[in-house]
């Protein structure tokens, strides 16, 4: 092996690249998820309007709808393209290892998603224009292929945990891939959440409507179907667990829910209790009440739950065969892919990584710390920022601020080297790539640049 197949490394300084994912991620899952839920809201609702004779009910079906428009689908159509943007130049060996899997999938949900596009603005804007029994078939139409494009990108999300099997590895298979492990269970969890998240923002919509009467009948509809969702999604994340690779129940029994279990519990709590009281007292609901809780359930409850699952895959992006810093890290004979570890550990990334610098090739005195930079951030930056005090797990903050060279390469050349921690890759690197990294942590993270020190003057001395 001459050179490995990677490309370019994307870095953003002090949040680093993963947050910048992250946060259009999450923006994106509130806009989507709310869609796909307020599609089956939709469809209870207009079955209940038709069968029971109640068109008022219509009325706030094209509230919502309005609503939806540009909440999830001018919010969800920019931060979809976001996604794909972010993620190809951050992880671009993750989305290739995606797109050689599931390109028809993917082109499959894309078909489901035209046909949601043209469906909600159909549904809005054809209410009242033909007759109810053709309006009610486009309304299940939509809220069908609407859960479609989740059912299809679940299968490809679920993946990236992991395969379950060793099956896929040496098949290569679409369907070995698709149906993995955990499927089902993470099927679960998000369509529970998106029947939550889309009677949180009903009750936004209902709650400014001037008709009481049809604000409280439409809450005590919506309601119901909230807390049995979050019960239901509360269930499958239970059986999600019993689905997951050791390494990331290690990740989520040692860093995650000692972070996040409390808060996730509260929003759960808070968000049964807001619910049921929508259902008991629909009038206390005012839109700030409303507003208030939404904003809770994504700020505590989406975007930890997303960063959960996006952290337990650690140390993998992709499958269990593709490292968070896009080194392929086992044989996948299926898909004619080999492992690079060993090859690095023998070359070195300086010689076989295609984007490394003529000058920056071997290292020097002069070009160590330059050298030790470009490996850390090829190496390390798709899970760490390399700022002390940044948010995203600081290099220097986990070396407490180290500015010890030796203790620092003790570990790149110890449990790093050797894979001894499970949610961290193996980096096994020649001795004068390792040196160059613990040199440019300890630069970082030392008391030299931490806290800089100032010489004593004379006057100082004496006054001392």
């Amino acid at each position: 092996m001459d050179i490995i197949g990677a490309y370019p490394t994307f870095y953003v300084p002090y949040i680093g690249s993963a947050w910048v994912m992250g946060i259009i991620g999450v923006i994106h899952v509130l806009a989507s998820h709310t869609s796909v839920g307020a599609a089956f809201l939709f469809a209870i609702l207009e079955t209940k309007a038709y069968r029971d004779a109640q068109p008022q009910l219509l009325d706030f079906i094209r509230r919502f709808g309005v609503f939806l428009l540009v909440f999830s689908y001018v919010i969800g159509s920019i931060t979809g393209p976001g996604i794909w943007y972010a993620i190809t130049v951050a992880s671009p060996r993750g989305v290739s290892g995606l797109i050689h899997n599931f390109v028809w999938v993917w082109a499959t949900e894309w078909i489901y998603f035209t046909v949601e596009v043209i469906g909600v603005y159909a549904l809005v804007y054809l209410i009242g224009k033909i007759d109810p029994l053709t309006h009610l078939k486009l309304t299940w139409s939509f809220a069908l292929a609407s859960w479609a494009t989740m059912l299809l990108i679940v299968g490809i999300l679920s993946f990236m945990m992991w395969p379950g099997n060793a099956a896929w590895y040496e098949t290569g298979s679409t369907n070995d891939a698709f149906y993995n492990l955990n499927f089902f269970a993470h099927l679960g969890i998000r369509t529970g959440s998106m029947l939550v998240m889309a009677v949180v923002v009903g009750f936004i919509v209902a709650s400014g409507m001037k008709d009481v009467d049809l604000k409280v009948s439409v809450m005590r509809l919506l309601a119901p179907i909230g807390v049995v969702g979050g019960f239901f999604a509360v269930m499958m994340f239970l059986y999600y667990l019993q689905t997951l690779p050791g390494n990331a129940l290690i990740m989520l029994r040692s860093h995650l829910l000692p972070r996040y279990a409390d808060g996730m519990i509260a929003v759960f709590v808070v968000t049964t209790l807001y619910l049921l009281i929508g259902w008991a007292r629909p009038q206390l609901v005012k839109p700030p009440l409303a507003i208030a809780l939404f904003l809770l359930l994504a700020t505590i409850g989406v975007w930890p739950e997303e960063r959960m699952r996006e952290s337990m895959r650690k140390p993998y992006v992709v499958g269990q065969y593709i490292y968070g810093n896009q080194v392929i890290s086992r044989d996948a004979p299926g898909k004619g892919v080999v492992g690079e570890v060993d090859a690095i550990a023998e070359k070195g990334l300086l010689a076989l990584h295609p984007f490394i610098p003529d000058r920056l090739r071997s290292v020097t005195a002069d070009n160590r710390l330059e050298v030790g930079e470009l490996l850390t951030k090829i190496a390390c930056s798709n899970c760490h920022s390399l700022e002390p005090g940044a948010p995203l797990r600081s290099l220097p903050d986990k070396f407490h601020g180290s500015g010890d060279k030796d203790l620092i390469a003790a570990f790149l050349n110890g449990p790093l080297k050797h894979g001894a921690i499970p949610y961290m890759p193996r980096i096994d690197l020649p001795p004068d790539e390792a040196d160059a990294i613990a040199a440019y942590l300890a630069d970082v993270g030392g008391p030299t640049r931490a806290e800089p020190t100032i010489a004593a003057t004379p006057s100082d001395s004496k006054e001392n």
